[in-house]
């Protein structure tokens, strides 16, 4: 078990967090046939609500944005299935969404606003195929059925 102190300074200016929290943070790794570990797969985090777990692939993304002292924060709620096989967990700075076919990426920001708008997941956008990219004045995130720009405060889907 490993004990983690973390603020709310979140790069992410869309998310809101007000809380600072310790959080406690439980590994369950998966012993290889030689007896060694292939690495963290669920990390259960104490938050105000209560234990929640993240896991798997979306573990995976959540480390490489720096996990709870990243941007995203501490999780929110577990991890959901949602349509076509996938599975979605929401994080207090966004969400991170997963498919078999897309692979693992994290929509934030005024993005996931107007994805969610447009149906998330199941809608005609469909799953994020991309993070979110740096464009000419803004933000940009590609999904199967479009993308969605965010330029000089402007937010527009794109639908293919």
């Amino acid at each position: 078990m490993t004990l983690f102190t973390a603020g709310c300074d979140k790069d992410n200016k869309d998310s809101k967090s007000d809380a600072t929290s310790t959080v406690v943070v439980t590994t369950t790794e998966q012993p290889t046939t030689g007896g060694e570990t292939t690495g963290a797969t669920e990390t259960k985090i104490a938050t105000r609500d209560g234990e929640i777990a993240v896991g798997g692939t979306v573990l995976a993304k959540y480390n490489e944005f720096k996990g709870e002292a990243g941007p995203l924060g501490a999780p929110t709620g577990p991890e959901q299935d949602t349509p076509g096989g996938g599975i979605s967990q929401e994080f207090a700075g966004g969400a991170i969404c997963s498919s078999p076919t897309t692979g693992t990426h994290v929509v934030w920001g005024e993005i996931r606003k107007a994805w969610d708008e447009n149906g998330g997941p199941g809608g005609k956008l469909g799953y994020p195929t991309s993070d979110e990219t740096d464009i000419p004045g803004g933000k940009q995130s590609e999904f199967t059925g479009g993308n969605i720009t965010w330029v000089n405060g402007q937010t527009s889907v794109n639908e293919k």
